[in-house]
């Protein structure tokens, strides 16, 4: 979370660490996951060249996740910057040349959003001048429908919107296999910690279904037991 050369735009990395990770996204709660995710995230912004700061949950002031996230973007307009780039490190197809396109539309006095497929977004650029805490405070984050939301709030302020390509986001293990069908956009890091991760699914699963196969007592249903008629 620093960098040494003053310039007008800076990155927020808004991203907990991978322990806090696996506690709220249990159905892919690995710390292999979320720390090659964040290593990713962190690689590319240092690639950009900007100065950036990363934002944990040591740093993150507030009750609500909209109030964290609030909070952190006026921390670092405080810090001077005009412009701010905030990035998730929940975006492994996101690229240097993402964070880039949005520092060059910034300059020209636009609002950057790059949206994902689940409503949210993975990268917003904002000017300080159109940054209102309380307004951002509450907008429906982490809930479908954020992006339209956001994109309103944006067009209210006479700011003009400047989107990046949809991309993928990863929340859930359905997220992992939808991923995993672009694996061209993955580093080979993630994607072979991914496919393991599948994998390990499939074993638990399988073993699952043999323990009740092995330690549980059938049950026959009886259709009625079978009777012959006789002749006394």
């Amino acid at each position: 979370m620093k960098n040494t050369f003053q310039r007008e735009t800076a990155v927020l990395i808004f991203a907990n660490s991978a322990e806090v990770d696996c506690r709220e996204k249990v159905t892919i709660a690995n710390l292999d996951v979320f720390n090659a995710l964040t290593e990713h995230t962190l690689r590319i912004v240092k690639d950009s060249r900007l100065p950036f700061f990363h934002y944990t949950e040591k740093e993150q002031q507030g009750t609500s996740f909209g109030e964290r996230f609030s909070n952190a973007i006026k921390a670092i307009f405080e810090k001077g910057y005009e412009n701010i780039i905030t990035v998730g490190n929940d975006s492994p197809q996101l690229k240097t040349s993402h964070i880039l396109e949005a520092e060059q539309q910034l300059q020209l006095g636009k609002t950057v959003l790059g949206p994902t497929l689940d409503g949210g977004f993975y990268l917003m650029g904002l000017h300080c001048s159109n940054f209102d805490p309380h307004l951002f405070k509450k907008l429906p984050w982490q809930r479908f429908g954020l992006f339209n939301k956001i994109s309103k709030l944006i067009a209210c302020q006479d700011s003009h919107l400047f989107r990046l390509p949809i991309l993928h986001d990863l929340d859930n293990r359905e997220d992992v296999r939808t991923l995993l069908k672009f694996s061209k956009t993955l580093t080979s890091s993630f994607l072979k910690i991914a496919r393991e991760m599948l994998k390990e699914h499939v074993r638990i699963a399988s073993n699952c279904i043999e323990f009740f196969r092995t330690y549980t007592i059938p049950v026959f249903y009886n259709k009625g037991s079978p009777f012959s008629f006789s002749r006394a």
